[in-house]
C-alpha cells in the first residue's frame, strides 16, 4: 500500500475500534482455549479417502514371529545433519522456540504431545515414537528386510513415522497395534490411523484382521 493512498483511508471512529479491540480480545481468549499455536509437525499424510484405499490394499495375515527380534537390528539414532542425529532433528521439528547447543542437544523450547495434549519444556520429557514401531514393522514383514532398510525404516524424517511425545504415553504404547493401543487423546484418532496405515502401505507390511477391523473403525466413525 502507498503512502498516499494511506493518506486518503477514511478515518477508523472510536466506535469502531472499541469493537474491534472486543472482537480482537475474544478471538485471543478463543485461541488459548482451544490449545497451543500451530508447530512444525510430522510430514503431511494421506487423505481419509486415500487411508481407506490403501487400507483394502494391505496384505492382511497372522502377525510373524518375534524370533530373532532386536531393536539394535533398526539401528537408530542415526546422524542426519552435522551433529544432530535423527532424534534430535524431531525434537527440533516438533518442538517450539528450541534452541540447541553445539552438540545439536536443546538447551530450551517446549513440546506439545499431540498423544495426550501435554506439554513439556525438558526433552528428557520427551520420547520419539515410531508411528509404526520396531516390533511390530518386524511381524508384520521387516524380519526379511536388510539392515539397511530397517535402517531407514528407524529414522524416517521424510515420511509420517517419527513424532515426538509424552515419555510415559510412549512407553504405555510399546509395541502395539491400533487394535490394541489408540492415543489418550481422541482428537488425534483420525490422524494416527491415517498415518499408520500410510507407513504400512509405503513400506509394504502387512496387518492382521483385528489392526485391520480398528483401523477401519477410526476411518469411518472418527474421521
Amino acid at each position: 500500500m502507498s503512502d498516499v493512498y494511506a493518506r486518503r483511508r477514511p478515518a477508523v471512529s472510536r466506535r469502531r475500534l472499541s469493537v474491534l479491540g472486543a472482537l480482537t480480545a475474544s478471538l485471543t481468549a478463543v485461541t488459548l482455549l482451544s490449545g497451543p499455536p500451530a508447530q512444525a509437525s510430522p510430514p503431511a499424510t494421506i487423505a481419509v479417502s486415500t487411508a481407506h484405499t490403501y487400507l483394502s490394499e494391505l496384505t492382511v495375515k497372522t502377525e510373524g514371529s518375534m524370533s530373532g527380534y532386536s531393536r539394535d537390528l533398526f539401528p537408530h539414532w542415526i546422524t542426519q545433519s552435522g551433529t544432530c542425529d535423527t532424534r534430535e532433528q524431531v525434537l527440533k521439528r516438533d518442538g517450539t522456540g528450541v534452541t540447541t547447543g553445539s552438540d545439536c542437544y536443546p538447551t530450551s523450547g517446549s513440546w506439545y504431545s499431540e498423544y495426550d495434549g501435554a506439554t513439556w519444556t525438558s526433552p528428557s520429557d520427551v520420547d520419539i515414537d515410531h508411528i509404526v514401531p520396531l516390533a511390530e514393522a518386524w511381524t508384520s514383514g521387516a524380519s526379511s528386510w536388510t539392515t539397511a532398510q530397517r535402517q531407514t525404516f528407524a529414522n524416517d524424517l521424510t515420511h509420517p513415522q517419527l513424532i515426538a511425545v509424552t515419555d510415559n504415553v510412549n512407553q504405555s504404547k510399546s509395541d502395539q497395534d491400533p487394535a490394541e493401543w489408540l492415543p489418550p487423546r481422541a482428537a488425534y484418532h483420525c490422524l494416527y490411523a491415517r498415518m499408520w496405515i500410510h507407513i504400512k502401505h509405503l513400506y509394504n507390511l502387512s496387518i492382521d484382521s483385528a489392526e485391520k477391523t480398528a483401523l477401519a473403525n477410526v476411518l469411518n466413525s472418527e474421521c
